[in-house]
């Protein structure tokens, strides 16, 4: 029987600004996202969000304290696809973190990339059309939940911020 896989994202904020950490994927042009991934076995939620994060941008738990955790976030492979050949998709718990470090902490290159570059932006000029079409409710429901903001579909206006 096909099962969601637990997944843990990071949502790294600028506390002075407010704006957001995101990633553009090393493996797809144009779509952006958290630094995410699944939870090994025996790993706890904290633990596989500390790894991820060091292992997606190279960046140590001393430089972020976790503020917010919501987690519920579910969604479903398209096509029938199984993941390790059980996961239909996944559930994924989000934890709000202030980051505390510099742009010069972020190591993209420490393991196999997983992101080409990074950016901040505000969460308001995040575009839904960055996540594949199966994630967009996901992305809909999880900005709302943290920052109170409607994801804006292609077309509209694009303002990323310099890292």
């Amino acid at each position: 029987m096909a099962t969601y896989r637990p997944n843990v994202a990071a949502i790294l904020r600028k506390p002075k600004n407010g704006k957001i950490l995101i990633g553009q994927r090393a493996d797809f042009k144009g779509c952006w996202q958290f630094p995410q991934g699944g939870v090994d076995k025996g790993e706890d939620l904290l633990g596989a969000l500390h790894r991820e994060v060091e292992e997606e941008i190279g960046v140590g738990q001393n430089l972020y304290n976790v503020v917010a955790c919501r987690t519920g976030y579910r969604y479903k492979f398209p096509n029938g696809h199984l993941k390790k050949g059980e996961f239909c998709g996944q559930e994924q718990t989000f934890f709000l973190c202030d980051y505390l470090g510099k742009k010069s902490d972020f190591k993209l290159d420490l393991h196999t990339p997983e992101f080409s570059k990074v950016r901040w932006i505000y969460p308001e000029e995040f575009i839904l059309n960055w996540v594949p079409e199966f994630k967009r409710s996901v992305f809909k429901r999880l900005m709302r939940d943290f920052f109170k903001v409607k994801p804006k579909l292609k077309g509209t206006k694009q303002v990323i911020s310099k890292l």
